[in-house]
């Protein structure tokens, strides 16, 4: 009988836990739902705090948009779960747009951006995003035979051109004349002024192969250059950067997974040489009829230098997941917009795998790249989900400081924030 008691009462006390438990929760969700942006002192700090980084997310979305369109093994569902995904990339873009313009006027503090050496950084995800979305217009658009979209998709194009270029040239200039950095916060985000005009390539070959005769020719040549620019910059700073980490290690773990930037830098570069390669071969043996082998030639070092950039871009894949296993395993990696650098980046990668299936037909590329496509969309799921959560909460919209003084000072050694700690 005491027994049965005990029992009870045990039972009845473990009811009464999990009863509590359940209202506890209940009265957190309603707490966070009643009250938004608690996080901030007021409703003007949204603007205020709104950075270039929030660009990212739509060139995470939008790559997760083109691994469902391009998935290796064709299912019709998810060409309409890409087309859906892409309305959402166009209406994100354009909102990201819209709030970074307005904070640009309203606190005119554009300059002190590009003195910031890590803020300015992120400006690059401007040119990189609009990009994106101009490849996803074209790739799904183009199978319906759209009268307007070729015209629509080359003038977008040669209006990012400009601040791709602009990105990779005037960005880079600031950090050697105007910028102090200090050589231990380096970081990988070093590579996003540089990297716009790469991306603007592949763009460019996908928005040649709706167009033919001349205008083709011009698209695919001024993307051959835009990729040499990008591409060449790229590879010295990969040299910089692993000079970097042998002498300071690993950077820290609030930006650790920005370790998913170099693979990205490679994975974006293999894709576009090869997407360029395969232009070349269809306009120009009859656009330019005096070099009879260009475009054969063209075709088949497009595959051989992508196949060596997506080779090189392994060992930096494998290199950032290490990274960010060891330092989870030694710590936290704290949630925020850095995490992006998980879609995009590997999203590249995986997009130079399936063009190498595409032109060698070989089943283990097509494998790599499914499996991978997986895991890629089921993190862009998770980071949404966070995303979405913290910024809600207001804590992804934090106002950053970001006046040069303050900069100047923490490069001289003085006792301030670091531009790291900041973003």
């Amino acid at each position: 009988m005491q027994l049965r008691l005990a029992i009870e009462n045990s039972e009845g006390t473990l009811n009464d836990s999990t009863v509590t438990t359940r209202r506890t929760h209940t009265s957190a969700i309603k707490g966070l739902i009643q009250h938004p942006m608690r996080e901030l002192d007021t409703w003007q700090d949204v603007i205020r705090g709104f950075s270039p980084a929030w660009f990212t997310v739509s060139m995470g979305t939008g790559m997760a948009s083109m691994l469902f369109y391009n998935f290796p093994y064709e299912w019709t569902p998810l060409k309409y779960i890409a087309m859906a995904i892409a309305l959402l990339d166009l209406l994100m873009f354009v909102v990201t747009l819209v709030l970074f313009t307005w904070r640009l006027v309203q606190y005119r503090d554009f300059f002190n951006i590009l003195l910031h050496p890590q803020m300015s950084m992120l400006l690059g995800t401007v040119p990189m995003s609009f990009s994106t979305v101009i490849t996803s217009v074209v790739t799904i658009l183009a199978p319906y035979n759209v009268t307007w979209m070729p015209m629509l998709a080359l003038v977008l194009w040669y209006i990012s051109i400009p601040f791709a270029v602009l990105s990779c040239l005037a960005i880079p200039f600031l950090i050697t004349s105007h910028q102090k950095h200090v050589f231990e916060c380096v970081n990988a985000t070093l590579f996003l002024p540089v990297i716009p005009t790469v991306v603007a390539s592949s763009a460019g070959a996908i928005v040649a192969s709706v167009h033919s005769g001349t205008m083709a020719v011009a698209v695919v040549l001024t993307s051959y250059a835009l990729w040499a620019m990008g591409v060449g910059i790229s590879l010295m700073l990969l040299t910089y950067y692993i000079v970097r980490l042998v002498l300071h290690k690993l950077p820290s773990p609030e930006i650790i997974i920005s370790a998913f930037i170099p693979p990205g830098v490679l994975g974006q570069s293999s894709y576009a040489i090869q997407l360029l390669g395969v232009q070349a071969l269809r306009v120009f043996p009859d656009a330019l009829s005096q070099m009879t082998y260009l475009g054969e030639v063209l075709h088949d070092l497009g595959f051989f230098i992508g196949f060596l950039f997506w080779s090189l871009a392994i060992w930096w894949l494998a290199h950032a997941i290490y990274s960010v296993l060891y330092t989870r395993f030694h710590g936290s990696v704290p949630f925020n917009l850095g995490w992006w650098a998980l879609i995009f980046p590997t999203g590249s990668f995986i997009s130079s795998s399936i063009k190498l299936w595409s032109l060698t037909g070989y089943t283990f590329f097509r494998i790599l790249a499914s499996i991978m496509s997986v895991c890629v969309v089921t993190l862009w799921i998770v980071v949404t989900l966070h995303t979405i959560h913290y910024a809600w909460t207001g804590e992804l919209l934090k106002p950053i400081n970001i006046r040069h003084l303050e900069l100047h000072a923490y490069a001289e050694g003085k006792d301030v924030q670091s531009p790291e700690q900041q973003v």
